[in-house]
């Protein structure tokens, strides 16, 4: 029996639904609800297969965002980090009626590298996959290393993304192979034009994982979406810079209001 899990909190009117990234859970939001709790009402929810999430197997990304359609409010801010912003773009894409407006954080529409777009090797991913059934932990580990590298305060950020993978349960194998798999062969690029309400896109400067460079390619095909680059930040900026990461949040709320 599939279980989705996920749950409110935050004194504000807007609905903001938060979706995490690869290998990790909703807590990994906790050092920005205090920040967001004023104006949102948060809508913080496990990916299918992990965290609380339990008893679902490898699926689509479009399988994925129709499970999360359930537990989400009428009308929302979707906020996607890393996979968790591909998800949200599927949803954008097709629950358009249940998005009032997308919010992607180091995320990008293609995340495997080729010769006119910046990304992550196919090879590494692909890497990752085989070495999670050897060593599933360091494995997990080794990637969460990447999303922090660069930072003044990567060790602190590492550790703090580790503690929020451990504080629940962990996602299976099969659950996070078919999540680097939905990262190497998902692209969503031709789909963007597609997308009609209004979209920020936040990155890192020093983001080894979605290159800063894609904000700039993406302006063409998105002329109506603005993009932020936080600078001396990686792959998690509302980590390593939550008051600048959620000044830029709250600005954009704003704005669709006025």
């Amino acid at each position: 029996m599939t279980s989705l899990y996920g749950y409110t909190c935050g004194e504000g009117e807007t609905d903001l639904v938060l979706l995490h990234g690869w290998g990790l859970n909703a807590e990994v939001w906790q050092s920005i609800v205090p920040r967001l709790s004023a104006q949102f009402r948060l809508h913080l929810i496990d990916l299918p297969g992990y965290g609380r999430s339990r008893g679902f197997t490898a699926m689509t990304l479009d399988e994925m965002a129709e499970q999360l359609l359930p537990s989400m409010p009428p009308r929302a801010i979707v906020l996607g980090w890393s996979l968790g912003g591909l998800v949200a773009t599927q949803l954008a894409l097709t629950a358009p009626e249940r998005v009032r407006a997308l919010i992607t954080v180091a995320s990008s529409s293609c995340f495997t590298a080729s010769d006119e777009w910046p990304g992550i090797k196919s090879e590494t991913l692909h890497g990752f996959q085989r070495q999670l059934s050897n060593d599933f932990q360091r494995t997990v580990e080794r990637f969460l290393a990447l999303q922090t590298l660069g930072t003044e305060s990567a060790r602190a950020d590492a550790r703090q993304l580790k503690e929020v993978v451990l504080s629940q349960p962990m996602p299976s194998v099969e659950v996070l192979e078919d999540g680097l798999e939905i990262l190497r062969e998902v692209d969503l690029r031709s789909a963007l034009p597609g997308i009609s309400q209004p979209f920020l896109r936040i990155y890192g400067s020093l983001d080894g994982l979605v290159p800063r460079r894609i904000a700039q390619l993406l302006e063409q095909a998105l002329p109506f979406s603005p993009s932020v680059v936080i600078e001396k930040a990686a792959h998690a900026p509302f980590i390593s810079h939550p008051d600048a990461f959620t000044q830029h949040i709250m600005r954009f709320s704003d704005e669709l209001s006025t």
